[in-house]
């Protein structure tokens, strides 16, 4: 368990415990988990890339690894695994060490935020079940930030879009996309029991099914210019065979040609129009 180290008495260590003068006493750090480091950093910033870099940079990763860790513990429960959460905090860690100037301050004031900013970030861009715009996800922080402003007092009524929205300086718009996001940060099972009644369906049972009838008004209208161009007879004995519902031998009978001399118009008059139709003859050239 952590020990929080910052009521130290005044000229001890809060690492050794120890008793020092107060002109050469160590600024006191909040947590056990701060080592003293920074020999390795001015170390590491005289140092090129190399085996020996490598060697140090190592050590303050591990010296450092306790506090990210600690760091990732703040996010538990949140929907992500605790080592998960640590390996990103551990790599904001690296870019810490990495990117921090040893002549700028201590360490902890530098990496504290670096790492907290990466495992927010984690849970921004990765978390989300349903790839939603970054500003959206900024709308529904700054939503929820504000809804948890106007009621924080006791007795507080559920603030409304407008009241929202003047108190962000945001539209209703843009407040009402936030407030649609606040709860999107999770998916619903298709299989989720949507009635507890007795004839409970789920949403899957909600959603809708290819319709064949669309297909079929799509090949219509696409057969409507080559039908036109075919030969008036031709036209006719297409209408009596498909609409109508005559046989070939009906149609031969009304028309006065064998039924052999129907079935090659049929043939012919739909290999047209479907040559039409996939584009393999040019729109307004001869058929024949």
């Amino acid at each position: 368990m952590l020990t929080d180290m910052s009521t130290s008495r005044p000229g001890t260590s809060a690492l050794t415990g120890t008793t020092a003068p107060d002109a050469a006493a160590p600024a006191r750090r909040s947590h056990d988990d701060a080592p003293d480091t920074a020999e390795l950093f001015v170390r590491l910033a005289e140092l090129d890339d190399g085996p020996e870099r490598d060697a140090v940079r190592d050590e303050l990763v591990t010296a450092w690894l306790p506090m990210a860790h600690r760091i990732a513990g703040r996010f538990r429960d949140r929907g992500e695994s605790v080592e998960d959460l640590r390996q990103v905090a551990a790599l904001g860690l690296v870019k810490a060490i990495d990117r921090f100037d040893p002549s700028r301050g201590a360490f902890e004031s530098y990496a504290v935020p670096t790492i907290t900013g990466e495992v927010k970030r984690h849970f921004r861009d990765r978390m989300w079940a349903l790839r939603v715009p970054r500003r959206v996800q900024e709308l529904r922080n700054r939503v929820r930030v504000a809804r948890r402003d106007l009621t924080q007092n006791p007795g507080s009524p559920e603030p409304t879009v407008a009241d929202i929205a003047a108190h962000t300086g945001l539209t209703e718009e843009e407040v009402s996309a936030g407030m649609e996001a606040l709860e999107s940060f999770s998916t619903l099972s298709l299989d989720a029991e949507l009635s507890t009644g007795d004839d409970g369906y789920s949403l899957a049972d909600t959603l809708g099914a290819p319709d064949t009838s669309y297909d079929v008004v799509v090949d219509r209208e696409a057969a409507k210019e080559g039908l036109r161009r075919l030969p008036e007879r031709e036209r006719a004995i297409l209408y009596m065979r498909f609409f109508e519902d005559m046989t070939q031998s009906r149609i031969a009978d009304r028309l006065g040609i064998s039924q052999m001399h129907v079935s090659r118009l049929i043939s012919r008059s739909c290999a047209r129009v479907r040559d039409e139709v996939l584009g393999s003859r040019r729109p307004g050239s001869d058929p024949r």
